[in-house]
């Protein structure tokens, strides 16, 4: 036990003075949100809870992202999906597999390279995309909706910069 100069009082040295609980998560709060990882990251949690309001199918943000890609390039390999959406081997491959397995994609072994797959989506994978296509703009939107439309405009164009310059790590 130790003695607290200011108050006088008697407290166990091993315990930190105690704020009140609005001031230590004020305080976490200021300190987590000046961490620009911490704030991308709970941006995306933010978009994709969002996404999944809007679009009521079955379908994940990255799902629809790869069937964006092959509606707009049929018959991409696995190698060229997951440049375009910055995707790693393993998971453009489960989910080309989720994919497939609900009927939207088609694979097909390269006939220029027997160990390649090519990709190119089916007519319900274009009929589903059609029916998400308004909700998943509104999730966009409502995601921006806090903006004004300059703001919008800067934080795509900021966005965009810093995605930009990393995009060529190694590490990314």
């Amino acid at each position: 036990m130790t003695t607290s100069r200011a108050s006088g009082k008697r407290t166990k040295a091993s315990q930190p003075p105690s704020a009140p609980p609005s001031e230590t998560s004020s305080a976490l709060r200021q300190v987590m949100w000046s961490r620009p990882g911490f704030l991308i990251r709970r941006l995306h949690q933010i978009n994709d809870a969002l996404y999944f309001e809007e679009c009521k199918e079955n379908i994940t943000p990255v799902q629809f992202g790869i069937l964006t890609a092959l509606s707009t390039n049929p018959w991409l390999d696995q190698k060229a999906i997951g440049r375009e959406l910055a995707l790693d081997r393993t998971t453009t491959a489960q989910v080309l597999s989720r994919l497939v397995d609900k009927g939207l994609v088609e694979v097909r072994v390269n006939p220029d390279d027997r160990r390649s797959r090519l990709s190119v989506i089916t007519k319900a994978g274009l009929n589903i995309m059609r029916a998400l296509q308004d909700s998943m703009w509104q999730s966009q939107a409502r995601l921006l909706s806090p903006l004004s439309e300059a703001e919008k405009t800067v934080f795509m164009k900021l966005a965009a910069k810093v995605v930009q310059a990393h995009e060529d790590m190694d590490s990314a």
